[in-house]
């Protein structure tokens, strides 16, 4: 599995000073500003008129509801794998819920929003370790919770307290698992695990990445155990359409990298 670089920070900022974006102009403003909590990083941006912010971890926050939104969870993922003969370490799911639990704490999140796939699969819940599932029902019942359901779970049993929905529209921003190409409202989604990958002094750099449009935000993958497409990738590009970028929150700022259509 491949996983981030989080030392090359000096690397992106070198692409991505001698990249144009794609969309500068466009209504998606990229503010050059930073907000923090307890060290995480979160840059603010602005997305279907509403004040966002991106987190270094992979996950959006939604000040004005005071919502936290991730995708691709994929808990219990390792334990999938050890029942097809694959033996990987069995701790994604707990990895996974305290990343979550840390960040629900620093934002002082009173909603959370899973865009899918928040399970390997459907029986993902049942597997769950005594550990997880309590950590699990600790924050469900601690938020205004809502599981909206993926092509890994589209059922979804005994799920540890929260709300089940196929997809939501919170204040005229569209929320699902999986972006439609024919979607003209502001849409937020995940499905892609998107990742930014450049060649920096002969050595490639990988980061967790959103991928973004005017009007579509497609969200990393923030499960433990979870590897990632190219942001690049003609699936995601047929996806959000022409003009996108890969977006990376920094210390200091959202980078910006223009994908190829």
């Amino acid at each position: 599995m491949e996983r981030d670089c989080p030392g090359r920070d000096g690397a992106l900022y070198a692409q991505a000073e001698g990249a144009q974006s794609s969309f500068a102009s466009a209504p998606m403003r990229l503010e050059p500003a930073r907000d923090r909590a307890h060290g995480i990083v979160m840059v603010p941006f602005s997305f279907g008129g509403h004040r966002l912010l991106a987190l270094g971890a992979g996950a959006l926050f939604w000040p004005q509801r005071r919502a936290l939104l991730v995708a691709d969870l994929h808990l219990e993922k390792a334990s999938w794998f050890a029942r097809m003969g694959q033996m990987l370490p069995p701790y994604d799911s707990q990895a996974t819920l305290a990343d979550l639990a840390a960040l629900v704490v620093a934002c002082d999140a009173e909603e959370l929003w899973c865009l899918g796939d928040s399970f390997h699969d459907v029986d993902g819940c049942a597997r769950l370790p005594v550990a997880a599932r309590e950590a699990l029902v600790v924050l469900t019942a601690r938020t205004r919770w809502t599981w909206i359901t993926g092509n890994h779970d589209p059922v979804m049993v005994d799920r540890c307290g929260g709300t089940v929905v196929g997809e939501a529209v919170v204040d005229g921003l569209v929320l699902r698992h999986e972006a439609l190409v024919d979607e003209r409202r502001p849409e937020l989604s995940g499905h892609f695990h998107p990742k930014l990958r450049v060649r920096v002094r002969g050595r490639q750099v990988a980061r967790r990445c959103f991928v973004a449009t005017p009007t579509k935000l497609i969200l990393p993958a923030f499960g433990a155990l979870t590897g990632g497409l190219d942001a690049g990738h003609p699936e995601i590009i047929r996806a959000v359409g022409p003009g996108a970028e890969a977006l990376v929150p920094v210390e200091d700022r959202l980078l910006r990298f223009p994908l190829a259509a």
